[in-house]
This record gives structure tokens, C-alpha cells and sequence, in this order.
């Protein structure tokens, strides 16, 4: 699985105008399931996100993750959205291929998964909506932007 981690003071997701997750700070996630991916790989990812300590301490250092942002327990944020486009494969040209991401109903299982795990181990998640036209707003503390890939064991075939 692929993410995009960006620490934000605040997020949300639009469909149609209308407001379909937001939070304040914390992090949104961008997320997007590969071929051969599974539920294996969303738990370690979800783990990885929770436990990254990209938030500063008193002294300015990031000390702090997602699960207690100030080093008081106040928990922050997770925004999870959708995002196939990042499996894109551009070394064949100039228009982005999709084949290394998952076929649609497996992302969304995946998907679907990695959010029901998240909010069973963290309470403030919200979300876009899989397979929507969505428009994302930020803003961006930092800016703090992580790529992360939880990727299969060697030799699992693509799905």
C-alpha cells in the first residue's frame, strides 16, 4: 500500500460542495491499495501512521505522533482519502498508467479495511469516499509531507 502523510492544522473533503470528512489538526492521509496488496500490509501501514512522530515537542522536535500530538494524550486528526493516482507508473511515456493499482473492488476492500482498523485504534478518523470526484483543502503544517509504502513479501503474486 501506498500513502501520502501530510501533517495539517486542518483538512477536509468536498463532494459536490458539500463538506464529507474534516478535521482539525492531524494528519491527512492519502492512500491508495496495489496489486497484490493486502490486509496484511493496511495493518502495518495503520501502525506505522499512529506511531510516527512527526509532531514537535516543546523544544521543536517531532517527539510527538498522531495518538498524543502535545505530549498530553490530545489525540489528532485522521483524514483518510482515496487515491489510485498514486500506483501511477510514468517510465513508458507521458500519460500515467494504473496498472500497479489494485483493481477497483479490492482497493475498495482495502480501503474500507484500513479505515475500519483505524478507527478501532484511533477516535478521531473521518473520510472521503472511495471512487468519488472529491476536492481536497489544507493546510499544510510545515509543511510535513511523508511518502510511505508497505509493500508484499517477495513473490506474492499480483492479484
Amino acid at each position: 500500500m501506498i500513502a501520502v502523510l501530510q501533517r495539517v492544522s486542518e483538512a477536509r473533503v468536498l463532494i459536490e460542495g458539500q463538506i464529507v470528512g474534516e478535521i482539525g489538526a492531524g494528519l491527512l492521509l492519502l492512500l491508495c491499495a496495489e496489486r497484490g496488496d493486502s490486509e496484511t500490509e493496511s495493518d502495518k501501514l495503520l501502525s506505522k501512521v499512529l506511531k510516527l512522530r512527526i509532531f514537535s515537542d516543546a523544544a521543536g522536535k517531532m517527539n510527538h505522533s498522531l495518538q498524543d500530538m502535545d505530549g498530553r494524550g490530545t489525540a489528532g486528526g485522521l483524514l483518510v482519502v482515496s487515491q489510485f493516482t498514486l500506483a501511477a507508473d510514468v517510465s513508458g511515456g507521458n500519460r500515467p498508467g494504473f496498472t500497479l493499482a489494485a483493481a477497483p473492488a479490492q482497493g475498495r476492500r482495502l480501503y474500507d479495511h484500513f479505515v475500519a482498523q483505524a478507527r478501532r485504534a484511533h477516535p478521531v478518523v473521518r473520510t472521503g469516499q472511495f471512487g468519488a470526484d472529491m476536492q481536497v483543502h489544507l493546510v499544510n503544517d510545515g509543511p510535513v509531507t511523508i511518502p510511505l509504502r508497505m509493500a508484499p513479501p517477495a513473490g506474492v503474486a499480483p492479484e
